[in-house]
């Protein structure tokens, strides 16, 4: 048991094992088009959970815990820590919004949430926050971090003033994230 824990593609490994049991022994056995669009939702969920929770990472541990570090010790979060929370953290935010747009596709709202029409008004606010967070991720965040971890050589200037605009714009997603989060239950749930 220890083996599969020692190890996170084991364990990742074993919970996929883990619930295709669970599907297996509790399922109808219908893997019909209601059951993918479930899946694409767990999917959707599941990323979704990783995008937004390496974002309140950065914001709620990571960046108040930096003035707290030893200048000793920072080279370890920019060298290996923050480069590869922000690969997951990128490839996250991609699959969260095509795992929601196949989603929102096979389910028959897509359009029309795009369009704020009702009933789907709260999805589809929910789906615009996501995608301007989304943006953000790719064309604002990951840019601005290359030059403030030296993934990219610029001036220190240049790396002082990335930092900041990077942080702002996590900044700017995570209050983003307060209404999405909102939206996406909402939708569901009667909530707007």
């Amino acid at each position: 048991m220890g083996a599969i824990f020692q190890s996170l593609g084991r364990t990742v490994g074993a919970g996929v094992v883990l619930l295709v049991l669970i599907v297996l022994a509790a399922g109808s056995g219908k893997f019909d088009h209601a059951w993918g669009a479930f899946a694409m939702r767990w999917l959707h969920v599941m990323s979704g959970v990783m995008w937004i929770g390496l974002l309140w990472y950065f914001n709620f541990v990571q960046i108040p815990s930096m003035p707290k570090i030893p200048d000793e010790q920072k080279p370890a979060i920019g060298k290996v820590i923050a480069p590869t929370a922000l690969f997951w953290f990128r490839w996250a935010a991609l699959a969260t919004v095509v795992t929601g747009v196949l989603l929102a596709w096979m389910s028959g709202y897509l359009i029309p949430a795009l369009m704020f029409q009702r009933p789907f008004l709260a999805i589809g606010i929910g789906m615009w926050l996501a995608l301007i967070m989304a943006f953000n991720v790719w064309f604002i965040i990951w840019p601005n971090q290359k030059k403030a971890l030296g993934i990219v050589t610029v001036t220190p200037e240049e790396k002082a003033a990335a930092a900041r605009f990077a942080m702002l714009t996590s900044r700017f997603n995570t209050m983003f994230s307060i209404p999405m989060l909102y939206c996406m239950v909402a939708q569901q749930n009667a909530g707007l």
